[in-house]
């Protein structure tokens, strides 16, 4: 699997990334899931992703405040910001590179990122 593509969820709700995984690995990605944002920023670095789902409400900080440093940090990386609530979109210079999915969503959704 070492052409595959790569992603990386960052989601403290652990049924919610399990059904992202299934859905992505069956379209031939290499899955990566973290539950904190620590160990998201730790597996960010390593596994070097070519899209990073990230939810905002994690239990050690704010997923959506690391995104405009993350995007200058990874010049190729396309961030998905998910939450079930609406809170304030970043700001950036790329800001092509950020896309907003509110939960719940469905799979028509995820089909529809063209990913």
């Amino acid at each position: 699997m070492g052409s595959a593509k790569k992603i990386l969820i960052v989601d403290d709700e652990e049924d919610l990334c399990l059904l992202m995984k299934i859905y992505f690995t069956r379209k031939q990605y290499e899955v990566s899931i973290a539950n904190t944002l620590e160990e998201g920023l730790s597996k960010l670095a390593t596994l070097n992703p070519d899209v990073l789902f990230l939810d905002n409400n994690l239990p050690d900080g704010l997923g959506w405040e690391q995104a405009p440093d993350l995007l200058d940090k990874y010049p190729d990386l396309k961030i998905h910001l998910i939450s079930a609530f609406h809170p304030t979109i970043p700001q950036h210079a790329e800001q092509h590179r950020l896309k907003i999915m509110e939960k719940p969503f469905t799979q028509q959704q995820l089909n529809e990122l063209g990913l």
